[in-house]
């Protein structure tokens, strides 16, 4: 439902940005849906992109007419914060999910001055405005398409971040993404660009195989035509090094961990609904088959995002395929074509 909504007062350590684009999670449809609980009404949007309008008073990092990326909000205080991994923040859900600022108020307001809820993942950025801390902006070059960035705060964050940070996938090295939506093929170009020379895309949908060679991938596999990991070993002669899984499915996880070479390392940052139980092979286990979930990509926003923008602009990190466009007002059409599979990375624009 779109309305008209009022913004409170700007506080010392916020930031007020006039949102160009923000693009579609499926985070924001999980938590549309209450399948991962926040409180409702609520704006959501997590993944924008932005001008600096105004800045509170304490805010140095940023000025008025920067071009900014949105990301996470941590508390930079916690033991995780100062130890370089931020997104594992020990106060990461009041942060994030609490819909509130830490003293219990709001960023904004409805017509009425009723409560509405906010502060997902610290911006709301399903607006024309969105209120941030001054600690979750990033600063991009200028010369950048601003309405393309996005993106590139959550799903591609936490998959190149994997890729690059957790998994550290090294040149001339094998990776397979289970899942080939936009954060699977993300990863793929994240192992394409630091010299990973055997890369495999695993899905269901023939339709994201195709771009999946176009970004990166020397492989593709069709998983409801025949065994996975039989084909992969066949590609590979004894399975992968690196992979990740971006589905969030146990059985396909299951399917990853099947498809490691001895001491190959596997990482999990797909979704899945509360509740779901992971079985594993203790096996495995003393094959030294490592796995690991990973959050957000473990990194550190203010350096990976730009990174990605000096690798896209280098030719390097082909991210822009995966985009399609929608004016704001077309947000559910561009909801449901992404849950249908038939948009990888919806991004809807401000005019």
């Amino acid at each position: 439902m779109l309305e008209q909504v009022r913004q409170t007062e700007l506080l010392e350590n916020e930031v007020l940005v006039k949102i160009v684009a923000t693009s579609i999670c499926q985070t924001d449809m999980i938590a549309r849906d209450q399948d991962y609980l926040v409180p409702h009404p609520i704006v959501l949007g997590h993944e924008g992109a932005g001008v600096v309008e105004a800045v509170g008073d304490s805010v140095l990092k940023v000025t008025p007419g920067d071009h900014i990326v949105l990301t996470f909000l941590s508390c930079s205080s916690c033991r995780e914060c100062i130890s370089g991994h931020p997104a594992c923040c020990e106060n990461f859900r009041d942060r994030s999910f609490s819909a509130h600022r830490i003293a219990g108020s709001h960023a904004l307001a409805d017509q009425q001055g009723g409560t509405l809820n906010d502060r997902f993942f610290g911006q709301s950025s399903f607006g024309e405005y969105a209120v941030a801390n001054g600690q979750n902006v990033v600063k991009v070059r200028k010369d950048t398409p601003l309405a393309l960035l996005g993106p590139l705060r959550c799903g591609i964050q936490t998959c190149a971040g994997t890729a690059l940070n957790s998994l550290k996938v090294s040149p001339g090295s094998s990776f397979a993404a289970f899942g080939a939506g936009a954060v699977g093929l993300a990863a793929v170009m994240a192992a394409s660009a630091t010299g990973a020379t055997t890369i495999i895309a695993v899905d269901i949908l023939p339709s994201r195989l195709k771009p999946a060679m176009e970004v990166g991938a020397t492989h593709t596999i069709d998983s409801t035509q025949g065994k996975v990991a039989e084909k992969i070993r066949a590609i590979t002669g004894k399975g992968v090094e690196f992979a990740l899984d971006a589905t969030g499915i146990p059985t396909v996880i299951n399917t990853m961990i099947d498809c490691l070479r001895s001491r190959g390392e596997g990482a999990i940052i797909g979704l899945s609904k509360p509740g779901e139980k992971l079985t594993l092979d203790l096996m495995d286990l003393l094959n030294q088959c490592i796995r690991r979930g990973v959050v957000e990509g473990d990194s550190l926003p203010d350096q990976l995002i730009p990174t990605m923008v000096d690798l896209y602009m280098a030719g390097r990190f082909p991210f822009d395929k995966l985009i399609k466009f929608y004016d704001f007002s077309q947000i559910n059409q561009a909801a449901e074509d992404s849950e249908k599979g038939l948009t990888l990375k919806p991004v809807v624009r401000f005019s």
